[in-house]
């Protein structure tokens, strides 16, 4: 039998997870984020998109302690979603996407990395898909939904939980002050390790723009050091350092941003400027 195939595109739990990432990356850069129109569009209570919506949150939200009662919720769950209106549902998301399409940039959006994605893959299978069409894919992603809906709590959950519901005003404190310890924690950045960091807060979560953005970087990098490179009369620090710019040279070929490029980077950085120092004679 063929493998079940997951859209990314018609998931809805994704889609919905995108738009409230959009909202928050523009809300930091003072933009009016298109995203909020989507939302409140597309996501009315009662519409067939907030329905199913509901139905991916609950799955990924509640918690049983024993596997029986996952599997009966897990059964419910699914009984719940073949009562939706499947016509309804499908112009509704075709409607939706065509709507992202047309306010925002579709490949940057669409293309951002998900939190718990493997989770609302199967939940996204076992919503499309009957058992008939591959029993043992089905069974894998019913497996992987009563694994993650039985699965213990972290000890930080309560914290997080009572942090959301404090007053709006409690929170935009908290994170002002979040925010004014890191600028004092980090106040020596120079200016390219502040315009990463501030790329990498406000993509997406691993969005095509900072992958750009770091692979527009690395020519950078690798002209100062090479520049440096020839004003350094150590042998033995010239083959370092043409060690390390070609290590540089090698994160062309990086496919995704993950945290550790970022900290590479900003060390390359930090490199750059220590070896400036040192040419000055500081």
């Amino acid at each position: 039998m063929n493998s079940l195939k997951h859209s990314k595109v018609k998931n809805t739990a994704i889609l919905f997870e995108l738009l409230v990432r959009q909202i928050a990356a523009d809300t930091m850069e003072n933009r009016n984020s298109p995203a909020i129109v989507l939302l409140k569009k597309h996501f009315k209570e009662g519409t067939e998109l907030y329905k199913e919506l509901s139905l991916y949150r609950t799955l990924a939200e509640e918690r049983f302690t024993a596997e029986n009662q996952a599997t009966r919720f897990l059964s419910a769950a699914v009984q719940s979603r073949k009562q939706l209106n499947e016509t309804t549902l499908r112009r509704s998301k075709y409607n939706l996407i065509r709507d992202i399409k047309n306010k925002l940039v579709f490949e940057n959006f669409i293309n951002a990395r998900i939190s718990n994605y493997k989770l609302n893959a199967s939940i996204y299978k076992l919503f499309e898909y009957n058992v008939a069409d591959s029993p043992a894919e089905i069974t894998r992603c019913q497996s992987t939904i009563i694994e993650y809906v039985i699965r213990k709590e972290k000890e930080s959950a309560p914290i997080n939980e009572s942090f959301t519901k404090e007053d709006p005003v409690v929170r935009k404190l908290a994170s002002k002050i979040v925010v004014d310890r890191f600028n004092e924690k980090y106040s020596g950045l120079n200016a390219d390790q502040k315009e990463l960091l501030k790329e990498y807060v406000n993509s997406v979560n691993n969005s095509p723009a900072l992958l750009d953005k770091v692979k527009n970087q690395i020519p950078v990098i690798v002209e100062n050091l090479n520049t440096l490179n020839s004003t350094i009369p150590s042998k033995v620090v010239k083959i370092k350092l043409q060690e390390v710019t070609n290590m540089v040279s090698g994160m062309n070929n990086i496919k995704t941003i993950q945290d550790k490029h970022i900290l590479t980077m900003l060390r390359y950085y930090e490199l750059i400027d220590q070896l400036k120092g040192v040419q000055n004679g500081k």
